[in-house]
C-alpha cells in the first residue's frame, strides 16, 4: 500500500488526481513550477470538495480530512514521493527532462508514471538512464470521479515494476487496464472514430453539433461527442488526434478536424476556457 505521491502539474488533470489520492487517504504533493497555478489549484480543489458537502456527496469532517492529505508546492525540492505521477505539457522532451531532474532527488527505487494522452512512453524513458523505472499511468478526466485507469507498460519494464502500479491504481478505486506501448494506447485509440466522425459531420453540415450529440446521448452514450471534447478540452483533443494521425502513416481516416484546429487556435477550449463548441457559464469553468 502507498502512503504518499506526488503529482506533478496542477491543471485540471493534476487536480484530479491529487483529488482521487487523497480522497483515499494517500498523501499528494502537488508540484507546479507557477505559483499562481499552484494558489489557482488550491482554490479550485477546496471549492470542488465545498460542493461536494452541499450536494451531500461528502460531509464537512470527510473535505477536511481529504484536505489533510493534500500538500502544495512550487518548490521542485519538495517533490519526494515513492511514486511520482507527471501531468505536465504534452511533450516528449519536457517530460523526460522533468523525470531526470526529479531521479536526482528522489530515490533509486522511485518509479515515474507519465499521464501522456498519445505520447511514446517507450521514446520518454528512453531518453533517461533510469528507463524501466518509467511506466504510463494515463487517467481519464475528471480523475477523481472516473475509473478506468489505463497502465502502459513499455519493454523495459519488469512484472514487478508493473504490479506495483496496479496495486496503485486498485488503492484508489479504480479500474486498471494494461497495454502495451502503441499509439493511442486502448481507449485513445478506439475513440478516434467517434470524435473525428462526428467532426466531419459537422464540417460537411450533414447535421449541426447539437443534433449530433443528442442522437449519440439517444443511442446510449453518456455524453455526445462535442460535449465530451469540450469537457476533455479541444487542446488536448486535437493534440492527441495529430499524435495518432503522426504515428499511424497518416491514414485519412485519421486526419484531425480543421474544425476543431480553428477552436484551439481562437482559444476556445471548452469547459475551462468557458467556450468551445458550446458555451459554458463562468461557474462551470471553473
Amino acid at each position: 500500500m502507498e502512503s504518499a505521491i506526488c503529482i506533478c502539474g496542477a491543471g485540471t488533470m493534476g487536480r484530479g488526481i491529487t483529488l482521487a489520492a487523497a480522497s483515499c487517504g494517500i498523501q499528494a504533493i502537488l508540484y507546479d513550477m507557477n505559483p499562481q497555478i499552484v494558489s489557482e489549484a488550491e482554490t479550485l480543489i477546496e471549492k470542488e470538495l465545498e460542493q461536494g458537502v452541499r450536494k451531500k456527496r461528502i460531509k464537512e469532517e470527510e473535505k477536511e480530512n481529504i484536505l489533510h492529505f493534500i500538500s502544495y508546492t512550487s518548490s521542485i525540492s519538495d517533490c519526494r514521493a515513492p511514486i511520482i505521477i507527471e501531468a505536465i505539457i504534452e511533450k516528449i522532451e519536457a517530460k523526460s527532462a522533468l523525470f531526470s531532474e526529479l531521479a536526482g532527488i528522489n530515490k533509486e527505487e522511485t518509479i515515474f508514471s507519465t499521464n501522456t494522452s498519445s505520447l511514446s512512453v517507450t521514446e520518454i524513458a528512453g531518453r533517461t538512464n533510469f528507463r524501466e523505472r518509467i511506466i504510463g499511468l494515463h487517467f481519464f478526466n475528471p480523475a477523481n470521479r472516473m475509473k478506468l485507469v489505463e497502465i502502459i507498460r513499455t519493454k523495459y519494464n519488469s512484472d514487478k515494476i508493473a504490479d506495483r502500479i496496479i496495486a496503485l491504481v486498485k488503492q484508489l478505486g479504480k479500474t486498471p487496464v494494461v497495454c502495451q506501448d502503441t499509439p493511442g494506447f486502448i481507449v485513445n485509440h478506439v475513440a478516434r472514430p467517434f470524435y473525428l466522425e462526428a467532426l466531419r459531420l459537422a464540417e460537411e453540415k450533414i447535421a449541426d453539433i447539437t443534433t449530433i450529440d443528442k442522437i449519440m446521448e439517444s443511442a446510449g452514450f453518456n455524453m455526445g461527442p462535442f460535449h465530451l471534447m469540450d469537457l476533455i478540452g479541444n487542446d488536448i483533443n486535437y493534440t492527441v488526434s495529430c499524435s495518432l494521425y503522426e504515428s499511424m502513416g497518416k491514414p485519412q481516416r485519421l486526419k484531425p478536424s480543421s474544425l476543431q484546429e480553428v477552436l484551439v487556435k481562437q482559444g476556445k477550449l471548452g469547459k475551462k476556457t468557458g467556450s468551445g463548441y458550446f458555451q459554458y457559464a463562468k461557474s462551470e469553468s471553473e
